[in-house]
């Protein structure tokens, strides 16, 4: 009996394996992968054209001969109970391979779900990644001096170097017209000039 301590059971310790109950008869068991591949073929098949027309040439046949042979070699009477007991019992076990085959099918496209969401999940970061990256690129270009604007500021630049380059040879044209004008044009001295 189990020790009882404050009024509650005593619960097995974690470190201390577990005893293993075993079984008198084995169970059987099965490759699951194997046989649910089995399960997808046959409800495959089942959903065909060719399996109706093989149930209705079954069916058939067996009425026609229940129905026309005589006596001896008939072995289903008119309300072909035997033939009713046949078609329920296909139908059993039809349904829940069936059922295995659908189930197997829902977890595939679960996984295929789960796929298509960390493919949609990775492709949202990466485009908005690349929305941040393309903002950050249009607010650095507005920083960044265009071709056009290079242009016209050294179109301005050049304006202006040219603008005091004729300042300068005017200055230097006034400087020899001011020094022309000091010495005389015969070549004599001004008054006041040694």
């Amino acid at each position: 009996m189990a020790e009882r301590s404050g009024g509650s059971e005593r619960r097995p310790r974690l470190d201390t394996p577990r005893e293993v109950r075993r079984s008198l008869v084995r169970r059987p068991r099965f490759d699951t992968d194997s046989f649910g591949v089995f399960a997808e073929n046959f409800a495959r098949f089942m959903g065909t054209a060719t399996f109706l027309f093989y149930m209705t040439l079954f069916v058939a046949a067996w009425v026609v001969w229940n129905s026309v042979v005589p006596g001896e070699s008939s072995f289903d009477d008119y309300p072909f109970i035997f033939l009713t007991l046949m078609l329920s019992l296909q139908a059993s076990y039809a349904a829940p391979l069936i059922l295995l085959a659908q189930n197997r099918q829902e977890m595939r496209d679960k996984v295929v779900a789960e796929q298509d969401r960390q493919a949609n999940a990775r492709a949202h970061a990466d485009m908005e990644f690349l929305a941040r990256e393309v903002a950050s690129l249009r607010m650095a270009v507005g920083e960044v001096a265009t071709r056009d604007f290079v242009r016209s500021e050294l179109r301005a630049l050049l304006a202006d170097m040219d603008e005091r380059e004729a300042e300068r040879r005017e200055r230097e044209a006034d400087r020899g017209s001011d020094e022309t004008s000091a010495t005389s044009p015969e070549g004599g001295e001004q008054p006041g000039s040694t």
